[in-house]
């Protein structure tokens, strides 16, 4: 039985990160598996095909830099990129060499954020509120501060977590800042706190005693 060759073999692990890849990120990233040996025939997977080339052909300007230079970056993270009919696209570039450093493969993920932008105004539009010109009741002054709901994700945010997930030490910490904020002077803040981090209104004033 014949033995594949390191490049070949390179080539055959890296079809398997491709494809891995392309199953989850599908179906805003187009990933392509470039052989860097035949930079006239590069191209040798194409999945989740945005761009509307196809396998065999050839490589691109970068592909063709990376061939050339052997200094070329290993890596290029999120540089802008388009796709022939103009859509902005996010690309990712990950070079791969043989034992002995000269490079046989590239690994690129390209994402149509054109989409994602599209969605983000559309969220900004719905999100969006509008003055009144009639006067928004309140029973306390609110903070001069950013929103209650904002200040509740950024903390949890900032400990990579859903405000749900915090513990009850993060839970009691959180509490007596918004007190100190004077956010639970606000109508119905109680509530608000209890709904976001998981619990009823007699838990948040447990936390707020304790704290």
């Amino acid at each position: 039985m014949s033995t594949l060759s390191e490049h070949d073999l390179l080539l055959r692990e890296a079809a398997k990160i491709v494809e891995a890849l392309a199953g989850t990120f599908a179906p805003l990233c187009e990933v392509v598996l470039h052989d860097l040996r035949d930079p006239d025939h590069a191209i040798a997977r194409i999945e989740n095909n945005l761009s509307g080339r196809s396998a065999g052909e050839p490589a691109t300007e970068l592909g063709l830099a990376r061939i050339a230079d052997p200094d070329f970056p290993d890596m290029l993270v999120g540089y802008p990129n388009r796709f022939p009919d103009g859509r902005a696209v996010k690309s990712t570039s990950i070079g791969i060499r043989d034992s002995s450093g000269a490079f046989v493969a590239a690994i690129c993920l390209n994402v149509d954020i054109s989409y994602l932008r599209s969605m983000s105004a559309y969220l900004e539009e719905f999100t969006g509120t509008r003055p009144v010109e009639a006067p928004v009741e309140t029973l306390a002054p609110a903070p001069s501060g950013p929103p209650l709901e904002d200040v509740i994700q950024r903390y949890a945010s900032q400990r990579n977590k859903e405000p749900r997930a915090l513990s009850s030490i993060e839970k009691r910490a959180l509490i007596a800042e918004l007190d100190a904020g004077g956010y639970l002077r606000m109508r119905g803040a109680a509530d608000t706190v209890a709904r976001l981090i998981g619990g009823s209104r007699s838990s948040v004033y447990y936390y707020l005693g304790k704290s």
